[in-house]
């Protein structure tokens, strides 16, 4: 029993000993940091404390934000939209009656005058029924003068000369009326145009209605697009649009605005727009696809700012500028509320609020609780390196070298090119301002 109590007081010593080392060790790390700032106090401790106050006093300060100045730019207005291009007049040629193909007096492609006769269909018929008729009305006007001669002498009635001209006058319609139907078996341009490629030959016997040629008005080309319904009263006769056209890359044209459907499509909800082209060069083909880019107005010295410094709140649109304290060298935020106009990429016209050269808020907006707000502004260029400035100059310096190679080539090579396609009526009347 002895025995067992005796080891009991070790176990017990041993483990007092070992929790009062575990104290001791516990107790040593923070009994000596503790302890440092005391012991360093006089000497080392000022530095680190400052730079905490220092840190402290940093949260202080203005809030760094980044501004913009009011630009002037010239703002155009426009609408992009898509388009197919065809001709201001084209026709299918057909024959109104049933015939024969007697001759084709065209070539294909060729350019063709107004009445002139293209193709002509066996006549033969038609042309001994006018000689017929032509000998009928011989024959009523010499009767009708006979009775006018013996009237006059009283060997007649009235009613007889009034028979006789009523026969010449029916020999006269029918002679017309044969000339007519020999009339119709000639098929003649009815504008001036270009043939198409011909759907028949000598010999061909057609039924009313076949195809023939096609002929197209292709001096002055129309564009048809759609615009979204919203540019309804923006879009007018005489406006101008710029085309792109994917078959000719890297040659504008212009077109102007002719017609505006009244009728708004109920499916897209779009207003249909035709345009008409000058294309006495003969560059454009009906049927083309056109990139449409049209022009509603055009506005100099328009009020801009990034769009990053657009602050929507409530349905209204405001932005922050940065105008001077009451302390002298300090600049403080305020709101002012402002009317947008046209919108491109990256930019915004300010059509009321602002004047040229303000300054606005980009970005740091969100540290900006209230008017009157000290404000501390970041030159982000300012950190740039020399490196980037001094290549800008040289790349600056370079780069006008080579547009001048190109752009004097370009006009060079072009004028010869549309020399050979341009029609000896170019030097006339633009065809989109013909009535």
């Amino acid at each position: 029993m002895a025995y067992k109590k005796k080891y009991a007081l070790v176990a017990v010593a041993g483990i007092a000993i070992a929790s009062g080392v575990a104290w001791w060790m516990q107790r040593q790390p923070h009994t000596a940091s503790s302890a440092s700032p005391a012991a360093s106090a006089p000497g080392a401790a000022p530095a680190p404390a400052p730079s905490a106050s220092g840190a402290a006093a940093g949260g202080q300060r203005a809030p760094a934000v980044e501004v913009a100045k009011v630009a002037q730019l010239t703002l155009v207005d426009e609408a992009q939209s898509v388009g197919s291009l065809r001709s201001r007049q084209g026709v299918m040629l057909r024959p109104e009656v049933a015939g024969r193909v007697k001759a084709i007096l065209f070539a294909e492609g060729q350019r063709v005058s107004k009445g002139q006769l293209l193709v002509q269909l066996d006549d033969q018929l038609q042309a001994a029924q006018v000689a017929q008729a032509k000998a009928e009305m011989s024959i009523a006007e010499a009767n009708h003068k006979r009775n006018q001669d013996l009237v006059s002498q009283n060997f007649i009635s009235k009613r007889t000369v009034d028979e006789s001209a009523a026969a010449l006058d029916v020999a006269r319609a029918k002679l017309e009326l044969a000339q007519a139907t020999q009339q119709r078996l000639k098929i003649v341009a009815p504008f001036d145009g270009v043939t198409g490629l011909k759907q028949v030959s000598v010999g061909d016997y057609l039924k009313d209605g076949a195809d023939i040629v096609n002929i197209e008005d292709i001096d002055a080309v129309l564009v048809d697009f759609r615009l979204p319904e919203r540019f309804q009263s923006k879009i007018r006769p005489g406006l101008k649009a710029q085309l792109n056209v994917d078959a000719l890359p890297g040659r504008p044209f212009t077109a102007l605005v002719q017609a505006v459907d009244p009728l708004i499509d109920a499916n897209g909800r779009s207003v249909g727009v035709r345009g008409c082209i000058d294309n006495r060069q003969r560059q454009l083909r009906p049927g083309m696809f056109a990139r449409v880019n049209t022009v509603f107005g055009v506005r100099e010295n328009a009020l801009t700012v990034p769009e990053e410094a657009i602050v929507p709140q409530g349905g209204r649109t405001f932005v922050v500028k940065v105008v001077p304290g009451d302390k002298p060298d300090t600049l403080v935020a305020q709101r002012v509320a402002v009317k947008t106009g046209v919108r491109q990429p990256g930019k915004v016209e300010i059509t009321e609020g602002l004047e040229a050269d303000d300054t606005v808020v980009t970005a740091g907006h969100q540290r900006l609780q209230k008017d009157g707000t000290p404000v501390r502004v970041v030159d982000l260029a300012a950190g740039r390196g020399p490196a980037a400035g001094a290549s800008a100059p040289a790349a600056a310096s370079s780069a006008p070298a080579a547009p001048p190679v190109a752009a004097s080539e370009r006009p060079a090579a072009r004028p010869a090119a549309a020399s050979a396609t341009v029609p000896a009526a170019l030097s006339g009347p633009n065809p989109c301002q013909r009535g």
